[in-house]
């Protein structure tokens, strides 16, 4: 049960007892050598703390100020496109888990249940992650979709021109489109937990599954391959083209997947809103850097110009308040909340939520700090 699990990495091999084995390895694996996801975790294990004590800390405040209203926690739900396959309707319990919590919820592009239905069943605050694709024209329909569904934030996605090597997937017999096939059909049938309870609701109910948000004429089953090169992802996109969209878009406009200071002038410089430091939690480009070594440059030229949010390799509160104290305004988490959705629903989500908001609580009590809001650089050991 949910309840019993004490922290993420106990979420963790928990979701990996009852999901079958390729899915598992899709969302958690990186890319190629993976190097970067042991990076990502070794930067942030490098980070030390420079506590203050006998300071009052019994009224903590662990609120942030975004955007002109305060978050209850400086979390946000990143961005994930298989949440539907961790559960049955896993987007929509996710989606609840945040709305409970306050957090901003964000819709991904491929996501199997659509940002309207997301809305009607479980409300909150929902951003949508848009990826560009070579039909600029079905890119447009999801920019409508959000606006539709009352989304206020559009985070754009920008480091992901090509599909990344991900040689696992091919030896699981796992992939996207999900192909029939001996590896993937013994892996199904040794998790009969997930089959009954998340594909054979699906196909019992709704069918099976589609990326909910492509055009009627595009939308295809996630075992047949996309129509042609229309839904592929754009790889001449370029900063003109992202000024043009933060002009048609009326919302909040952050862009996600910047790690050089340059870039993040220029997502300045066309208008952005925010960012988010974040090599894709390792699964696009190798030996990428590590966002806790990209994020404190950033911050210190950018950060009273931007709202820099940033998010890679959080497994506990400890590692928020981290990233905060690098110049982070909030942090988004993805993969925990995804073993948290595969093993209950909402509840599994909330719970992961609740052990990250029990860890930042008892990290800011240790640190003698009252208020994220006071947080900063100071609260961090000075490299030697």
């Amino acid at each position: 049960m949910p309840s019993r699990i004490l922290n993420t990495d106990e979420m963790r091999l928990a979701a990996q007892r009852v999901l079958p084995r390729g899915m598992f390895e899709f969302i958690d694996r990186g890319t190629e050598g993976e190097l970067a996801l042991p990076a990502a975790r070794a930067a942030l294990d490098a980070v030390k703390f420079s506590p203050n004590v006998l300071v009052d800390v019994s009224r903590r405040d662990q609120s942030v100020e975004l955007f002109g209203s305060r978050l209850p926690l400086p979390i946000i739900a990143a961005p994930t496109g298989l949440a539907g396959l961790m559960w049955y309707r896993g987007e929509i319990e996710l989606a609840r888990a945040a709305a409970r919590a306050g957090i901003p919820f964000c819709v991904s592009t491929q996501s199997i249940t659509s940002i309207g239905d997301i809305a009607a069943g479980a409300g909150g605050n929902l951003w949508f992650q848009l990826y560009i694709l070579n039909d600029r024209a079905i890119t447009e329909t999801f920019v409508d979709a959000a606006r539709a569904a009352g989304s206020d934030t559009l985070i754009l996605t920008v480091d992901t021109s090509v599909s990344p090597k991900r040689e696992y997937n091919t030896h699981n017999g796992f992939g996207i489109p999900m192909a029939a096939n001996w590896r993937a059909a013994l892996d199904f049938a040794m998790h009969p937990r997930w089959c009954l309870n998340v594909m054979g609701r699906y196909l019992a109910g709704l069918g099976m599954p589609s990326y909910a948000h492509y055009p009627d004429a595009f939308r295809r089953k996630i075992t047949r391959a996309p129509l042609g090169d229309a839904l592929r992802l754009a790889d001449d996109v370029t900063w003109t083209e992202i000024a043009a969209l933060r002009r048609r878009w009326p919302g909040r406009f952050i862009i996600k997947g910047i790690l050089r200071c340059d870039d993040a002038q220029r997502a300045l410089d066309c208008g952005a809103d925010g960012i988010v430091v974040s090599n894709h939690g390792g699964r696009n480009l190798d030996s990428a850097i590590a966002p806790a070594r990209a994020l404190p440059e950033i911050a210190e030229r950018l950060g009273d110009r931007l709202v820099i949010l940033a998010d890679g390799s959080v497994r506990r509160g400890s590692d928020v308040v981290k990233l905060l104290a690098l110049g982070a305004r909030a942090v988004l988490v993805g993969r925990s909340l995804l073993y948290g959705v595969a093993m209950g629903g909402c509840d599994g989500a909330g719970r992961v939520i609740e052990i990250l908001r029990d860890e930042v609580d008892r990290t800011m009590a240790f640190m003698g700090c009252s208020s994220l809001a006071a947080l900063d650089g100071d609260a961090l050991a000075r490299e030697s």
